[in-house]
């Protein structure tokens, strides 16, 4: 059996290994591959292991001993589902591994829009509390979430999560969600309802023709004046440029992004002269825990298809 990493080096380091695909065979780990590279480095391959490698008919055309592609990742977005049908290749992702590490990532960036916390930490360590004339300078506003109204894009299992959390700091929670989902203490509303009435808008959903290009310059102007807008989904839900100038404007209090369209981030994008604007590195999801959470999953998916009882299959 040969299984073989397409970009490897996007989940695994000195503290996260591969070691335990060796079970299944021989394991060829490829840092990150580049486009034009992929096809010929899986063409023997029986079992494919990817994060974001674009596998479509054209990298996939002469891996004809392909059965499996397993993801690190729950998105799917980058493997073309229809070739891998008509192709007998089962596809099978690691669904909610992230869950708890991008909710937490969704509050350390609101918690750092409302308490300020990087920059009253280069206040002191500046000398300027040395210099205050009182024991507690008021140099940059502070806000509480407490009756706040959030709302949540996606009551997935993130999503939930989010509320949950919420709820703990004693917010109102409002979700937008296609199709009805019962969480305790959580409000599900219309789309322009949530537009309206949020104080904050979190997105968690997944990107698809629905959700494409959901946040523009129409969503974010029907926003509430000086609301935050969230995103540790997909770069994909939003158009940057809408939302660099809904926060020039003055429209948009703040914004918290970990993922943009294009990544790595663009020599030039927009987003990092916006205003207001606290941006991660698609981060959200990779704390130590989580990629040994991650790891354990995409080894038991392939243990589970060689023992013909696949799971978490998505073609």
């Amino acid at each position: 059996m040969k299984i073989v990493l397409t970009d490897a080096q996007t989940v695994i380091d000195e503290l996260v290994t591969a070691y335990c695909l060796n079970e299944f065979g021989e394991v060829t780990a490829h840092g990150l591959l580049r486009y034009d590279e992929v096809a010929e480095a899986i063409a023997d391959a029986d079992i494919v292991v990817c994060n974001k490698t674009l596998l479509n008919s054209e990298t996939l055309r002469m891996a004809k001993k392909l059965k499996y592609i397993g993801l690190f990742a729950t998105g799917y977005n980058n493997i073309d589902i229809e070739y891998c049908r008509k192709n007998g290749i089962t596809v099978c992702n690691a669904g909610s591994y992230s869950t708890n590490a991008v909710a937490q990532q969704t509050f350390a960036l609101i918690l750092e829009h409302y308490n300020k916390v990087a920059k009253y930490d280069q206040y002191v360590k500046d000398g300027k509390w040395k210099r205050s004339p009182t024991f507690s300078p008021f140099v940059y506003p502070l806000n509480e979430l407490s009756g706040k109204t959030i709302g949540i894009v996606g009551l997935g299992t993130i999503g939930k999560e989010v509320a949950a959390i919420a709820n703990a700091f004693h917010m109102h929670v409002i979700a937008y969600n296609r199709s009805r989902r019962d969480v305790p203490n959580v409000e599900q509303v219309s789309f322009e309802k949530l537009l309206k009435e949020s104080d904050i808008i979190t997105v968690h959903c997944p990107l698809n023709p629905d959700s494409e290009d959901l946040f523009n310059k129409e969503t974010f102007m029907k926003m509430k004046q000086g609301a935050l807008f969230v995103n540790t989904a997909r770069g994909g839900v939003m158009i940057e440029q809408d939302l660099y100038d809904a926060l020039e404007s003055g429209h948009l209090g703040g914004a918290c992004i970990d993922v943009l369209r294009v990544e790595p981030m663009e020599e030039e994008c927009i987003l990092t002269q916006a205003k207001n604007c606290i941006i991660t590195p698609h981060v959200a999801w990779a704390p130590l825990e989580t990629r040994l959470r991650l790891m354990d999953i995409v080894a038991d998916n392939i243990r589970c298809f060689l023992n013909g009882t696949p799971k978490n299959v998505v073609s």
